[in-house]
Formats: structure tokens, C-alpha cells, sequence
């Protein structure tokens, strides 16, 4: 190698024509890379906070191969909560038996699930490129609804959708959609979906999807989809687990998908006079962020992550089918 390097400085030393190229040459291969990075650095990133779009969000049209695309998903946003009562106790331990001082041991030996409930918050914007892509305004919402035991039925709430569009002098147009007419389906004994339809959007669209999910069913988690039929900006999930609750997450292996945990603490919800208010138990934070991911190409298994409980003492959920997830875009 010291040999081969050795002829190069030979023979361009000998040659000033030559090597001036060579300088100019790495000189633009330098300049190259120094815009790349500065470009990544300030690649700008949709405004997480609904209800009023961002400017960049307007003048944002795309980027690479993405700007052929009918239609963008700018922000797209799952976020996970506990709710926990204090009625949770061992099978050998007394309601009476539960205090400040063992309130730690909560939920280790027994879930029950009717003092446990599971808050998702779902987020969505999407922007509508061509005239083709008014079509992925519509998306299907699937959530679980056992149709034998009704009591542990998640329960689908708070769904607002509002198209923002900017007439012809430039001024932002916000028009809210009736829910009403929205079609529920069940698809079998465990799920439903809802079809959403958006009507009268047109290029330029900014569509934004806010709903909740609350579901009785502490040991199950949605799956999250980061990839789509259209590019997504920025997908993030933020699942904050109480630790007791033992799982495996599966996230996917890509690049452009950044995860983390953390220790975080989840405040107990309590009635009770002779426990301490503000009382909290230590949980798992996981947040996974991918921003700038283009469509799966054709035949590869799209970056879903997904989670499964391994507490061998909880029942094992019914999990929604692999070939349906939890928010489609059409």
C-alpha cells in the first residue's frame, strides 16, 4: 500500500498539471461533503404541535425521490400512558395490608386489569401533493372490541380532523370534518375499524387526525408502522411502561430510526386517605424517532415496531392480524 502511494506522489510531483487537478479535485470532494453536512443539520423538521400548521409545513414539498410522491405524511405521533389505581393487591396480601410502606410492590404478582388502563394518544398530519393523492386522505382505524366480553373493549375517543387550505390571496382556510358520517366495521370477534373519509381536499391540503384509544388491557400494546404507501417526515413513538410490566420491544433496524429508554416515574392514582398522595412507581421510557423515511420498496417487510408481554402469569392478548395495523393509510 506504502508502495502504491509512494508511485502516486511520484508521479504527480513530476507533473504539476496533474497534481494542481488532483488538489482542485479534493478541494470539491471537501466543499461536497461540507454541504452535505450542513444540509443534515438543518434539515428542518415538522412542528409536533397540532392545530396550526408551520410555515415550513406550507413550503415543504418533499426531498430526494419523495418529491414525486402524491402526497406527504409531515408528522405522524403514537404517545403511551399508565393509569394506575391503588386497588391492585397479592392474592396473600389483604386490601387493608396495602400501604405507603409495600406500595411498591405494585402489580408485581398480579395485574389486575380493571384498575389498569392504557392512555394512547394518536397524532397525524399529512399534505396532499397532486390531484392522485387526495385519496391518501382517507385512512382505517383499527382498534380492539371483543365482541363476547364487551367489559374489555378498548374504547376509541375524542377523533377531530381538521383540512387547512390556502385560498387564493395566501390566507389559511380551516375547515373541521363531520365525524358522523364515518363507517364502523367489525372485521371479527376482536376488531373493529373505523373508515375515515375526507372529502373536498385538493393540493396543497393540510390534513390533521387527533383521536385517543383507551384500553383496559395493560399487557397489550399497538404496533407502530414507520413506513408507509406515501414518505413520512418525522414518525415518533413515546411509550412511557410502568416497570413492573415486563416487555419485548421489537423495533426495527434501520438507520433512519433512532431509539432510547429511560428511567421515568408514574404517579399513582389514589382515594385513599391512608396513602400518600403523589406516591409513583419507576417506569420504562421508550422513544423512537425516524424522520425522512421514503415508502417500502416493492416485496421488503416495512419498520414496524412491535412489543410483546413476556410476565408469564398475564393472559396472552389477541393480537391485531399481520396483514392489518393499527392506522393505514390508504
Amino acid at each position: 500500500m506504502f508502495v502504491c502511494f509512494g508511485y502516486i506522489y511520484y508521479f504527480c510531483t513530476q507533473n504539476y498539471n496533474v497534481w494542481r487537478m488532483v488538489k482542485i479535485e479534493w478541494k470539491l470532494l471537501l466543499l461536497v461533503a461540507f454541504l452535505e453536512c450542513g444540509s443534515m443539520a438543518n434539515a428542518q423538521l415538522p412542528n409536533e404541535k397540532f392545530g396550526k400548521p408551520s410555515s415550513m409545513e406550507w413550503d415543504f414539498n418533499g426531498w430526494g425521490d419523495a418529491i414525486h410522491a402524491d402526497a406527504i405524511i409531515l408528522c405522524k405521533t403514537m404517545k403511551v400512558t399508565y393509569q394506575l389505581s391503588d386497588q391492585v393487591f397479592n392474592n396473600n396480601q389483604s386490601e387493608s395490608d396495602l400501604s405507603a410502606a409495600n406500595i411498591d410492590d405494585f402489580g408485581k404478582n398480579q395485574i389486575d386489569e380493571s384498575n389498569i388502563l392504557v392512555n394512547y394518544e394518536f397524532r397525524l398530519r399529512t399534505k396532499i401533493l397532486k390531484p392522485e393523492g387526495a385519496k391518501h386522505a382517507n385512512i382505517d382505524i383499527t382498534y380492539f372490541s371483543s365482541d363476547d366480553d364487551k367489559m374489555i373493549a378498548d374504547e376509541l375517543l375524542d377523533l377531530k380532523i381538521k383540512v387547512f387550505t390556502k385560498n387564493e390571496k395566501g390566507k389559511v382556510e380551516k375547515k373541521t370534518v363531520n365525524t358522523d358520517s364515518f363507517v364502523k366495521e367489525r372485521v371479527d370477534n376482536n376488531y373493529m375499524v373505523l373508515h375515515v373519509v375526507v372529502p373536498d381536499v385538493q393540493p396543497g391540503s393540510i390534513i390533521e387526525y387527533q383521536y385517543n384509544i383507551t384500553s383496559p388491557r395493560p399487557h397489550f400494546l399497538y404496533d407502530w408502522t414507520f413506513q408507509e404507501c406515501i414518505p413520512t417526515v418525522r414518525s415518533k413513538a413515546d411509550i412511557d411502561i410502568p416497570a413492573f410490566l415486563q416487555f419485548k420491544m421489537n423495533v426495527p433496524i434501520n438507520k433512519l430510526i433512532t431509539s432510547g429508554v429511560e428511567v421515568g416515574h408514574l404517579a399513582y392514582d389514589t382515594n385513599r386517605a391512608d396513602l400518600k398522595r403523589g406516591k409513583t412507581c419507576v417506569t420504562n421510557h421508550y422513544k423512537i424517532v425516524g424522520d425522512y423515511i421514503l415508502p417500502e420498496p416493492e416485496g421488503e417487510k416495512i419498520a414496524v415496531f412491535t412489543s410483546q408481554i413476556v410476565k408469564p402469569t398475564v393472559t396472552p392478548p389477541a393480537y391485531i392480524p399481520t396483514d392489518r395495523t393499527h392506522l393505514k393509510i390508504q
